[in-house]
């Protein structure tokens, strides 16, 4: 594998598709997981190696990483926002939501902000329409926000609070 990575990323993941060695493709996403937890993106190599390791074929492997919206094939920020878009969470409000957000980080959808502290993305459906609107950050979610409690939210995380 031809990484721009160090040596021991390289033996972690090694040390992950041994453990799915006889798992066969139904191991593709807990292989993404570990990958991505290692790297904290899915390089383009990175993807290339596990197909060869699992003999699983690049455009399958593709089709998996560019359907869920875990999975990145761009470097993100150390806080990753995931901002809900779907019918119940557009409805009440997720575009003044999305305002919040663009406004406090300067930042478009998919960017990294400045500081390298957050990646803002939006996604179909994070599957909380109880909560609308809804956005995660890193594994958390927030619900039921305003403009006013995303920026706090967002401030939490800038000030090292979360």
């Amino acid at each position: 594998m031809n990484c721009n990575c160090n040596a021991e990323l390289k033996r972690k993941l090694e040390s992950e598709l041994e453990k799915y060695a006889d798992s066969g493709k139904g191991a593709l996403i807990p292989i993404l997981q570990k990958a991505q937890e290692i790297y904290g993106w899915l390089p383009a190599d990175v993807l290339e190696y596990i197909g060869k390791k699992t003999g699983i074929k690049p455009a399958k492997i593709t089709g998996v990483v560019t359907f869920y919206t875990q999975f990145r094939t761009k470097p993100a920020g150390k806080h990753l926002i995931l901002l809900c878009q779907g019918t119940a969470c557009h409805v009440n409000g997720s575009a003044e939501i999305e305002s919040a957000i663009r406004g406090r980080l300067n930042v478009g959808e998919g960017e990294i902000t400045e500081d390298g502290l957050f990646t803002y993305n939006n996604a179909a459906c994070l599957g909380c329409c109880s909560l609308s609107p809804v956005m995660m950050v890193g594994d958390k979610t927030y619900g039921k926000l305003t403009r006013e409690s995303t920026v706090k939210i967002l401030d939490e995380y800038a000030g090292g609070a979360v």
